[in-house]
């Protein structure tokens, strides 16, 4: 599958490095000179309004999905190419997925972590072969990569899904790596006895 959009999982905060803000706007400037389309949650404020005004100000397209109750508290971005309301964040993650052809996670809190799992837990069940990346920030993810190993370590992942993301501190390196395919290899683990989910 071509890759020509992006969705980009991020805090709604700006976090307390001034890094975190640049690699968003180092990532949308990047996606934007690939002529990328950037899917996001919408709105305007942290990391997520940082990564869609550097696609907009670099010329690139930016779909936004936020539901209804969320636009109070995530203050709507209003500049976007599309911008989508929907009414739960259950039609929201299943409508950035439907948009993009793979999936990036820059810091960020819960939120971000849960839209995340739930991508690659639906790649582990065979649901889509789309590539996914951690920007990985001043080594933001490193845990999250430990805890991962630590997962097939004990038998709860099969050891090729271990670090089922490509993981870089560079965003051009990142793209690159989503560019060349997907990043999670397919194991028929529903047709072992035993197989843990």
């Amino acid at each position: 599958m071509e890759v020509r959009s992006v969705c980009v999982f991020c805090g709604s905060r700006p976090g307390n490095r001034p890094e975190y803000l640049e690699a968003g706007t180092r990532l949308g400037t990047e996606l934007a000179r690939r002529g990328l389309t950037l899917v996001y949650g919408g709105a305007s404020v942290g990391i997520m309004g940082a990564v869609a005004d550097a696609v907009l100000a670099a010329g690139g397209r930016v779909v936004g999905v936020i539901p209804e109750f969320m636009k109070p508290k995530e203050i709507a971005h209003k500049g976007l190419t599309e911008q989508h309301s929907v009414g739960s964040m259950h039609e929201r993650k299943a409508l950035m997925a439907e948009r993009a052809d793979a999936f990036v996670a820059l810091p960020g809190g819960f939120g971000t972590l849960d839209e995340l799992f739930e991508i690659v837990t639906w790649a582990q069940l065979g649901l889509h072969r789309k590539p996914m990346g951690l920007l990985d920030t001043r080594g933001f993810f490193q845990p999250l990569v430990a805890l991962a190993r630590h997962l097939a370590a004990e038998g709860f992942v099969p050891e090729p899904q271990a670090v089922p993301f490509a993981v870089s501190e560079s965003p051009s390196e990142l793209v690159d790596r989503l560019m060349a395919g997907p990043t999670l290899p397919p194991v028929e683990k529903w047709l072992r006895r035993g197989s843990q989910t």
